[in-house]
């Protein structure tokens, strides 16, 4: 139980951060801070091919989750607005 409340908010802390990094933080809320920042964590383990999903905080992987989540908001403001700010 404690492994999944220290995911949610390590995901809202980076989703967060992303958010004022890419300056969408006004469009989003706590939920989508902690989806952006999860979700961000697998796309960055992906794009750096690093395991993400192992029990271990470290710069690494706050790192490797934040440079997801910026892809992905990314991704996103290019969908919605065709281009990235």
């Amino acid at each position: 139980m404690f492994s999944l409340i220290a995911w949610l908010i390590f995901g809202a802390l980076i989703g967060w951060v992303a958010s004022k990094i890419m300056n969408t933080d006004a469009q989003q809320g706590t939920v989508l801070n902690i989806v952006v920042g999860i979700i961000g964590a697998f796309i960055g383990g992906f794009l750096i091919n690093r395991d993400v999903t192992a029990n271990v905080f470290n710069l690494w992987s706050v790192l490797t989750a934040l440079i997801g989540a910026v892809v992905l908001l990314g991704i996103v403001n290019l969908f919605q607005r065709g281009r990235v700010r």
